[in-house]
């Protein structure tokens, strides 16, 4: 991990870039503090999410589910809320 003042991350930003694009982490300092981290990004276009969703289905009574907890507090909830 390789630690860079804000200065010279300002003054070599496209050089930064491209070690974060090759899998760098670089910490940026200002005065002598950690300021931000600056490292790769994941890539994916939401596949693993859709193969995720895919194989672990929704469970057929979680609407009733949510609906039912919220009616439950519904009543409770709007009588402590002023009617502005």
């Amino acid at each position: 991990m390789k630690t860079m003042t804000a200065t010279e991350v300002s003054r070599n930003f496209a050089s930064v870039l491209d070690r974060a694009e090759h899998g760098e982490t670089i910490v940026i300092t200002r005065g002598g503090r950690r300021l931000a981290t600056l490292s790769p990004t994941t890539t994916g276009n939401g596949g693993a999410l859709m193969d995720f969703l895919a194989a672990h289905p929704v469970d057929e009574d979680f609407e009733a589910d949510v609906t039912s907890a919220r009616d439950s507090v519904g009543d409770e909830m709007s009588a402590t809320w002023p009617d502005d």
